[in-house]
């Protein structure tokens, strides 16, 4: 229902509550996240540079410009540069995530403030002030609606990414309330993000964080501007999650409740390895049972159970999971996730490849792994993973993990974090030396006036 005239919409109140914070305010430890949110970034941009979907990205778009994308000689228009970066950190599903949605949001805010910062000459502490902002604001949404979004057919952390990077934007730039809650209605026209990637492996979701990234641009501009855009944009009869969520109900005191007192922030996951979310504990269980002794070839069976919520996106069809058509597609079967990662030894960049997806000894692992959904999974408040191999000779082994490694339950050190960085920045092509000065930046960054141009190329 519409917010009557006088009362507040659910966006100005979230921009209210936004208004309240600054970069002074911001508490340590969430600046700590930011700094980690930074690094991993940057690391992941550098690692996908040279990939074949960055480069027709790069290729699409025209250069010259103010702003960097890490990792790239030359120079783009802000919302060039926070496309191409935002598509480089999610391109391979190795960036955070929020386990209460899930949504990936340092892929899409930290590419959308700084090349909002550097177009605008805004220093470190404008970066800051938009990067936590606009981090807290999209974990939030996540929780609005859980579920319905993909349930709909839509991407979270592209339409909610959308909304979020728009905010984050804003309040670097240090828009008033009015040209914020302007740029919210006018990002919500301009969100989007189908899940039909899913089908064959196309490169679409990779785009969905760098363009939910390009819009926080644009929005935030035209609300600058004196765009208008409706301040019901939220909640109304033909709002954001009627369209996105099919739903008029939602909890939208989730927005608000405590905003800068409790920092959900504070408990997203960086991932250990490279591929989709609700993947990783059933890694963890594979590479466990990996070290007991027996051989691919001695599984008959493989069933796990799962969440009602992973199925139409990991399980089924079950076939096409079994055999991916791609190495992209790969990324989104739990069945080769479990396969590759008991064959190969883990599941980094090499674990997903055109050569992996033809392996006989993974494909025949896969293709016995089974499923059967457990109503009382905890999904989307927490991911878990289980994996039961039955042997040709009788034996069982059973690994259960109860939560995503890297996420509050069992958080990456500053340490592990870094490590990750490096050698992401090293896949990527950077030297030691490069990759050292990006850390020292990341480190420093938010005290600093915001200088990228030493990152390119």
């Amino acid at each position: 229902m519409n917010a009557p005239v006088g009362v507040q919409s659910v966006a100005e109140r979230l921009v209210a509550a936004t208004a309240s914070l600054s970069s002074t305010g911001v508490p340590a430890r969430v600046r700590l996240r930011c700094e980690d949110l930074l690094a991993d970034v940057g690391g992941l941009c550098v690692a996908a540079r040279n990939s074949d979907y960055i480069r027709a990205l790069v290729a699409s778009v025209d250069g010259g410009g103010p702003c960097t994308a890490v990792g790239h000689a030359g120079s783009f228009q802000a919302e060039d540069a926070a496309m191409i970066s935002g598509t480089a950190a999610h391109g391979e599903d190795f960036d955070d995530t929020f386990e209460g949605g899930p949504v990936h949001s340092g892929a899409v805010i930290v590419p959308a403030v700084l090349a909002a910062c550097e177009r605008f000459r805004r220093d470190g502490r404008a970066a800051l002030l938009g990067i936590a902002s606009g981090v807290e604001t999209m974990c939030r949404l996540s929780l609005v609606a859980p579920k319905l979004i993909h349930k709909a057919g839509f991407h979270p952390t592209s339409v909610l990414g959308a909304m979020a990077a728009t905010l984050g934007v804003s309040a670097a730039l240090g828009l008033d309330r009015k040209q914020t809650v302007d740029a919210l209605g006018i990002a919500g026209s301009m969100a989007g993000g189908i899940i039909e990637y899913l089908a064959e492996g196309a490169w679409t979701k990779r785009l969905h964080a760098g363009w939910a990234a390009r819009v926080g641009l644009h929005a935030a501009r035209f609300g600058r501007g004196g765009f208008s855009g409706p301040r019901t944009v939220f909640e109304g009869t033909h709002g954001f999650f009627f369209a996105f969520a099919h739903t008029r109900e939602g909890d939208f005191d989730a927005l608000t409740r405590d905003f800068g007192k409790q920092w959900l922030m504070e408990g997203l996951a960086f991932k250990p390895y490279a591929t989709g979310t609700m993947n990783q504990p059933y890694i963890d269980c594979a590479l466990r049972l990996a070290g007991k002794g027996f051989a691919a070839e001695d599984v008959a069976e493989v069933m796990c159970e799962t969440a009602e919520g992973y199925v139409h996106r990991l399980w089924e069809p079950l076939s096409a999971k079994h055999r991916p058509p791609n190495d992209y597609a790969a990324k989104f079967s739990t069945p080769f996730n479990i396969a590759v990662a008991f064959v190969t030894g883990g599941a980094g960049f090499e674990a997903f490849s055109e050569k992996t997806v033809r392996d006989p000894r993974i494909l025949a692992l896969a293709s016995k792994v089974r499923y059967v959904v457990d109503p009382d999974n905890p999904y989307p408040k927490a991911y878990t993973g289980h994996v039961k191999m039955t042997l040709g000779d009788g034996r069982v082994f059973e690994e259960r993990q109860p939560h995503i490694r890297g996420g509050v339950h069992e958080p990456l050190t500053r340490e592990e974090i870094e490590r990750k960085f490096r050698s992401n920045a090293r896949y990527g092509g950077w030297d030691a030396g490069r990759a050292e000065r990006f850390l020292q930046f990341a480190k420093g960054a938010f005290e600093a006036p915001l200088d990228l141009t030493e990152f390119r190329g």
